[in-house]
Order: structure tokens, then sequence, then C-alpha cells
């Protein structure tokens, strides 16, 4: 008898995988229409159910996880800080002001085109936090996140501030708290993109990896620093611009899912980016869940959900003590 033997790292990608199947059939299982796997091939408004609705908003649940976790790792790896994502540094309040000036500016354009907009935005407000970030002291690592967070909530306010002398708020909070429910087929396509720019990651992996080093250790070795920092900032700033246009704004999901992962699997990118992309996907999935049953057959937005779920583990990594200690 033969006995085949599974690493570690393997064994956790499988355990990844298994457990987002197993959320996948969950999230198509659960909302206030009777639905059941079964009836699928029998019933034709069972299949149009799944087709329309379920299928549709449980992967826009997928994408937008998996792209905000590979977001958040790309912008932790570029800023060298453990402590960042897009929510949490101004990208995804740029993303969220640029969507709302193209709203103002060019209310007949089409989404495709906000979403640029929106990108470009996000790209502006990313690179300005990159680059005061490179500019704080490396000894204090925890100033970039506080930078990050005042950073994004004075853009936010900016905002907010011309949605309301637009009379525009009640759009604005649909793009401020992210939520699936109005998820539909032909409303969530964009996020195949997202999908585009985590293969993308995937392909660079080795050069990021090489990058979390540092900007000399970098070039020192042969990485293009400076084209590989356009191609990480367009990378998290379309993806965050995405998300924010389909679904609205979902926090920490780029931070803890990179560290939690760090923590189990190393900090190899090429090794860990998979498992990212599948434990953002799992997470985002969980918490929509949780949101449509808690108060079924109401629904709490999955923002909020992931808001608390987020913080809860961003405090038990924050006070959590290193294995080594």
């Amino acid at each position: 008898m033969t006995i085949i033997s599974v690493d570690t790292p393997t064994r956790r990608r499988l355990v990844a995988g298994l457990g987002l199947a197993i959320l996948f059939l969950a999230s198509l299982s659960v909302g206030v229409g009777e639905f059941s796997l079964a009836r699928v091939v029998n019933d034709p408004e069972a299949l149009q159910l799944l087709l329309i609705s379920r299928l549709p908003r449980t992967l826009a649940a997928v994408l937008a996880g998996a792209g905000l976790a590979i977001a958040g790792l790309i912008m932790q790896t570029l800023a060298q800080n453990r402590f960042v994502e897009p929510s949490t540094a101004g990208t995804a309040q740029s993303a969220e002001l640029g969507i709302l000036l193209a709203t103002l500016l060019l209310p007949a354009a089409s989404l495709p085109i906000k979403t640029l907009v929106a990108s470009g935005a996000a790209m502006a407000g990313t690179s300005v936090f990159l680059m005061t970030a490179h500019r704080l002291p490396p000894t204090q690592p925890f100033l970039v996140p506080l930078f990050g967070i005042v950073y994004g909530g004075v853009i936010g306010a900016a905002a907010t501030f011309a949605a309301w002398h637009a009379d525009l708020l009640q759009f604005l909070s649909v793009w401020t708290n992210g939520d699936f429910s109005g998820v539909l087929r032909g409303r969530y396509e964009l996020l195949w993109f997202a999908a585009l720019t985590v293969a993308i990651a995937w392909l660079v992996a080795d050069r990021l990896t090489i990058m979390a080093l540092g900007r000399d250790a970098s070039i020192g070795l042969g990485i293009n620093h400076a084209r590989m920092m356009q191609l990480g900032l367009v990378v998290v700033s379309v993806i965050s611009a995405l998300t924010v246009v389909v679904v609205g704004m979902i926090p920490f999901v780029g931070l803890v899912v990179p560290n939690i992962v760090s923590r189990l699997m190393g900090d190899n990118l090429r090794g860990t980016i998979v498992c990212v992309a599948a434990s953002g996907s799992g997470l985002v999935l969980g918490c929509d869940i949780i949101g449509r049953i808690i108060r079924f057959p109401y629904e709490i937005p999955v923002g909020t959900v992931m808001g608390v779920v987020g913080g809860l583990v961003f405090l038990w990594l924050l006070f959590r003590r290193p294995d080594h200690a």
C-alpha cells in the first residue's frame, strides 16, 4: 500500500479551497426565495433564480473578496508595512471621490467610463499615500496606518461635502458601505476585471516578494523598482475602484487576510497568493451569509458585518504575541 504524504502548505491550500467550496454552496442556498439545488434540473423557476440572482451574487462576493485580499497584499508590499490596505490608506476613499466627481461632471457617462475615472482617482490618492508613507520613520510602523486612516478620512470628508452640496448623499452611502443585495446578472460582470488583475499579480509574485525587501535591495537584485511600483499601483487602484463601483466599500479584507496567511505560510508571495485569494473570498462570502441570516428575511450589508469581524481580527493581530515570544 502506497501512502501519499501531503506537506503542510499544500494541506492548508486544500483546506482553504474546501472551505471556499462549502461557503460557495451555502451562499447559493441562503436567501428569502425558496430554493434548493436539487430542484434546479427539474424546476425552471429555480434555475432562473440561480442564474439571475444567487449565482451572480456569490460570484461577486468571491471576486470582490479575492481582489481586495490581493490588493491589500500588494499594498503592504509596496508600503513595506503590515497594517495598511486600500480602505485604510485612502485608496477606496479616492475611488469613491472619483466616481462622485464622474457622476457630477459626466452624468451621462457609462459605468465603465466612471470606473476608469474612479481608478485614476484611486491611483492618484494611493500615490500620495505611498510617497508620504516612505518618508515616515521606519522605526515607528504604526505611524503609517495612522496616517492612512487620517488621510482616508480627509478624502472621505471631501466626498461627503461635495455630495451634500449636490444632494447626492444617498448615492454616496451606496458606495461607502458594501452590499451585495443589489447584485444581479448584468450588474457585476465588471468584477471579472479584478480577476484579471489578480492573475497579473500572480505572474509578478516573485518580483513583488523581492520588492518587500526595500528599494535598494530590489534594485540590487535586478528589479525595475519604479516600474513595479507603477504596476502595483495600477492593480490596487483598479481592484479598489471596481469594488467600490459595483458593490461599495468593504473594509479590513486586505488587512487581516494577508496577515493571517503570512503567519501561517510565510512571506513568499508565489506560495501564498492563491491561499490569500481563496481566504479573502471565503471571508467575504462568510460575512455575506451572516448578514443574510442574522435578521432573516432582512439583510445586514456585508460592509457592516465585515467591519465588526475585521475589526475584532485586527485587534487580535495587534495584541497577539509572536509565536517565538
